[in-house]
């Protein structure tokens, strides 16, 4: 039995999640317009703890989202990780983002890309194919309206994340779906952290970093 503790910072959505064995049971969330995780990550990891019933000493590993996403966010959730795992003699787990925020998507589909906003047209993003498997590196990528048209031409494409408002006036492909509303969230670590953690896939405390995919953008 393992419990992991799931945190996810890299946009405007500060998360904590528990999870027991690769589900989530306890979540605590907030999405404001600005930024708000300094004020909030650790009260959100304590109301965690406290609505799964479990101590901080009771936990087997954390679980960080490892980016791409803001630079702010990612070092108050990579520093927040790092600092319980060097205090409680615990592993942490590193979760790509976007593959995690992949999970989102329940529907039917021939695939997933997930995006996320990043500056003027461009956004970071991920192709996956609908069971979840990555097909294509995550990259950054400047939309128009011919992106992703290899696999919109080969079935149908569903797209999640804050970059939705972007693509919709310039892609008109029948084969495209969005999925609105959405932002990464530290309930979609749970099984993903929990397969890292059986098999012992484990980051140095010491000298992670995140994955800011590109230099410093301010957010």
């Amino acid at each position: 039995m393992a419990y992991i503790l799931c945190i996810e910072t890299t946009t405007t959505n500060c998360s904590v999640s528990i999870s027991k064995d690769g589900k989530t049971i306890a979540l605590q969330e907030e999405n404001r317009e600005n930024y708000s995780h300094s004020e909030n990550l650790h009260g959100f990891i304590s109301k965690a703890l406290e609505q799964a019933k479990v101590s901080k000493s009771q936990l087997n590993a954390v679980a960080v989202s490892r980016g791409p996403g803001s630079y702010t966010g990612l070092r108050i959730g990579v520093s927040a990780a790092k600092g319980l795992c060097f205090a409680l003699d615990i592993p942490l787990v590193s979760i790509d983002t976007l593959q995690a925020f992949a999970y989102e998507v329940t529907d039917e589909t021939d695939y997933i890309i997930p995006m996320l906003d990043a500056r003027r047209m461009e956004v970071y993003a991920c192709v996956f194919d609908g069971n979840k498997n990555k097909l294509e590196k995550i990259k950054a990528v400047i939309l128009d309206e011919n992106s992703f048209a290899e696999y919109l031409e080969k079935g149908k494409v569903i797209f999640l994340g804050n970059a939705n408002e972007k693509f919709k006036p310039v892609c008109n492909h029948p084969n495209a779906g969005f999925l609105d509303a959405k932002l990464p969230s530290a309930n979609d670590m749970a099984s993903l952290a929990d397969y890292k953690y059986k098999k012992s896939d484990f980051e140095d405390v010491a000298y992670f970093e995140p994955y800011y995919l590109k230099d410093f953008i301010g957010g």
